[in-house]
């Protein structure tokens, strides 16, 4: 990796841990960067999930006072990302590599979409919480932790826009404020991230010099993320995930 290289996978750590603490899709910025820097899929697949533990946790730590009260909910969770989380994983590597070639535009597609589609997500989810006659389940129920077991399976087998679907399942199912929602969901992002590193460290094959600058990037984004990202223009950062997210399905599709 030249020294261009490097700086491009640092910079894009930080971003990704910017924009995953605020919203999700961090994977949409990094996996294109380490594709052009000639590794595998699969490799740069890994490589980035690993590099993304310390921006994840970086990130909820920044959450930490909205997290207050909150732990009995982030257990029971917590459980369930795991599960997922490390179904995901196991999925990855079973399957052959050719299949994570063909599935990923797939899946960068429909998380492009849901990028997209997040301000009208988060309308639907701001007036059903205006609804005084909301009843909803204090933890969500069978149907947010069946929601939260697939969306961390998704997570564990690539993770590109893994925190909007969290917020967009929480956010409808539970009836608190969103900035908490947004915290358990750095959380369930750590979860997740970790268990699927923690697999692949036993079983794959990663890039350590990728690693190391995406955990460095991503952990200062994701204080970065925790203290000013809410004040950047949301159309600007789902302006640059989507280019990104465009620019790595032509590099897969025509790779």
């Amino acid at each position: 990796m030249s020294i261009w290289e490097s700086l491009a996978v640092l910079v894009a750590g930080i971003c990704a841990g910017t924009i995953n603490t605020i919203v999700g899709s961090g994977t949409l910025i990094t996996f294109p960067v380490l594709l052009a820097t000639g590794l595998p899929p699969i490799t740069a697949n890994v490589s980035n999930t690993l590099g993304l533990v310390p921006g994840s946790i970086s990130g909820a730590i920044g959450y930490r006072k909205e997290l207050r009260g909150q732990w009995p909910r982030v257990l029971r969770l917590g459980l369930t990302a795991l599960i997922g989380g490390l179904s995901g994983a196991i999925l990855l590597l079973a399957l052959p590599s050719n299949a994570f070639d063909t599935i990923v535009p797939v899946l960068i597609g429909i998380a492009l979409v849901l990028v997209i589609a997040q301000p009208r997500l988060s309308r639907a989810i701001q007036s059903r919480r205006a609804r005084k006659d909301a009843d909803t389940h204090p933890d969500g129920g069978p149907v947010l932790l069946a929601g939260l077991l697939l969306s961390s399976a998704y997570g564990g087998y690539f993770g590109a826009a893994q925190g909007v679907l969290y917020l967009s399942l929480m956010g409808l199912l539970l009836n608190d404020d969103l900035q908490r929602i947004n915290a358990v969901k750095n959380v369930l992002g750590a979860i997740v991230n970790g268990v699927a590193a923690a697999f692949f460290l036993f079983v794959a094959e990663f890039d350590w010099t990728a690693v190391l600058l995406i955990a460095v990037g991503s952990a200062l984004g994701g204080q970065l993320g925790a203290k000013v990202g809410r004040r950047l223009p949301p159309a600007a950062l789902r302006a640059v995930i989507v280019a990104v997210g465009i620019v790595a399905i032509i590099q897969l599709v025509t790779g």
